[in-house]
């Protein structure tokens, strides 16, 4: 399908209703810096906000990507829980499953699903509390279980990290989870792809993983983020965009979403992009897939 619009979101797992930690960054076709978005009369977006945002004021057909893991590991083990006989069969299933049991946690948190007495062993939380799952029987490394299209990033030399994992300054955990909440509330009305099929026309929401845009942007995986407008700018122009401007610091959130943009922008229309080998019907169906992973 044709895109003419892309848009980045930084998200946050973060306790609270408004968070510094979310940034979304907008662009169209062509070669014109991308802009951020800011919620009518705040400096911060709350996740509702997000949410009312890619339900009712998208512009057309809009590939939107979402720096947050769409779902939990599953083919590792055949189930996202193995051993719980309520584990759910999908991706679906599962963001239906975390919105029910979180139903009385404000702002799409997820607190009352990873602190479930079903569910708490499969992760690693505060307080040296790791669970007895966290790690499959025999496994090979600590990092705890991993997704297959965190397997791709780690081939392109990212440093991806367990969704089961919440803690540490670099844990995806809490962010994936609150997302998958917002992916329930969208309810089909915007495909999540692969869970979804792409239609022919937009909007679509992809998983992103912003050190991949900062990688095709020349930054390496270490060196990822960005924290002032020179750096910003030079990332942008080797992406065939033109430079935001401006001078000093800018925060890493804000460079990280301005820079996917860009991205988005420029790989939309690889099919291979699409169409990586690795996935399978079942893994769209249960793990989904990081757009832009080999």
């Amino acid at each position: 399908m044709h895109f003419r619009n892309f848009m980045a979101i930084d998200w946050s797992g973060a306790l609270g209703e408004r968070h510094k930690g979310i940034a979304v960054a907008l662009c169209a076709e062509g070669n014109a810096a991308p802009r951020l978005l800011h919620p009518p009369g705040h400096a911060r977006w709350s996740r509702p906000e997000v949410l009312d945002l890619l339900l009712r004021h998208l512009p057309p057909d809009t590939l939107v990507g979402m720096d947050l893991g769409i779902s939990l590991p599953f083919a590792d083990a055949g189930a996202f829980f193995p051993g719980w006989v309520q584990s759910p069969p999908s991706a679906r299933a599962l963001w239906a499953m975390i919105d029910d049991l979180c139903a009385a946690d404000p702002h799409f948190s997820a607190a009352s699903f990873v602190d479930h007495p079903g569910l708490s062993a499969y992760f690693r939380r505060h307080g040296g509390r790791e669970g007895a799952h966290f790690h499959l029987p025999g496994a090979l490394h600590r990092r705890g279980r991993m997704r297959v299209t965190e397997e791709a990033q780690a081939r392109a030399g990212c440093r991806p990290y367990s969704n089961f994992n919440l803690v540490g300054a670099a844990q995806v955990g809490k962010s994936s989870l609150t997302g998958m909440r917002l992916l329930h509330r969208l309810g089909g009305r915007v495909p999540v792809w692969p869970v979804d099929p792409l239609p022919e026309s937009g909007p679509v929401v992809v998983e992103i993983y912003t050190t991949l845009a900062a990688v095709a942007a020349g930054r390496t995986a270490g060196r990822a983020k960005m924290t002032d407008h020179a750096a910003l700018d030079s990332a942008l122009t080797a992406l065939g965009s033109q430079p935001l401007g401006g001078s000093g610091a800018i925060d890493d959130h804000s460079a990280d979403a301005l820079v996917t943009a860009a991205w988005l922008r420029t790989a939309a229309h690889r099919s291979e992009l699409w169409h990586p080998s690795e996935l399978t019907e079942e893994l769209a169906a249960t793990e989904g897939w990081t757009f832009g992973a080999a």
